[in-house]
């Protein structure tokens, strides 16, 4: 990850769409990368012009629903027995697996919603929800629409903030695990508060 990172910012056009691809559905399939620092990171070098804002949001798109639909099919063709895979095994235990059954089972389709928006512990849920069984259906609607709003609030997000961008990254790298959803939190709120004060001064 140290590695790819300044590497993705060294490349233009092809190359690094492609690489973004490779990055982000890696970190859908368990990988040992952090999506939520893989999406800040390509949306900051958005104000540096290699990526285009909405070509980066459709090729962001199209590789987290891969990934997660991948994983999806892992839990709905092997199951349980998947875990005896050292990949898998690794990401997700037995007991774990159960307990992660049990919250989908309780929460119903809908929360793979929920979980578009839970670093940690997409992986694990998405593939207790394919080993429920779930329709696909179910995956793609609302994993789709959660990205779809995800996605953008990201990318827009830090565009919004530009030349503070230095301080949020240095703040991502201290606090991985909540990072992302509170940067999110704090991109929202900085644009409604901005939007109120520009509105404010026109009265």
């Amino acid at each position: 990850m140290d590695s790819m990172l300044p590497f993705l910012q060294t490349l233009e056009g092809l190359g690094a769409y492609s690489l973004l691809f490779v990055l982000l559905f890696g970190c859908g399939i368990g990988l040992p990368m952090n999506e939520d620092i893989v999406l800040l990171f390509a949306s900051a070098l958005t104000l540096k012009g290699t990526f285009d804002p909405v070509t980066l949001i459709t090729v962001a798109w199209v590789a987290l629903v891969g990934g997660d639909g991948l994983v999806f099919f892992w839990g709905h063709k092997l199951g349980a027995s998947a875990l005896k895979h050292r990949l898998l095994g690794r990401i997700i235990s037995q007991n774990r697996l159960e307990a992660m059954q049990s919250t989908m089972s309780r929460y119903g389709p809908a929360y793979i919603f929920v979980v578009r928006f839970m670093p940690g512990i997409r992986t694990p849920l998405f593939f207790a929800a394919g080993s429920l069984k779930m329709p696909y259906r179910h995956l793609f609607l609302f994993d789709g629409i959660g990205a779809l709003i995800e996605l953008p609030l990201l990318v827009y997000g830090v565009r919004y903030v530009g030349g503070r961008w230095d301080e949020i990254l240095a703040l991502i790298h201290k606090f991985q695990d909540i990072a992302f959803p509170t940067i999110l939190v704090l991109l929202i709120l900085i644009w409604i508060y901005q939007r109120h004060k520009s509105r404010t001064t026109s009265k």
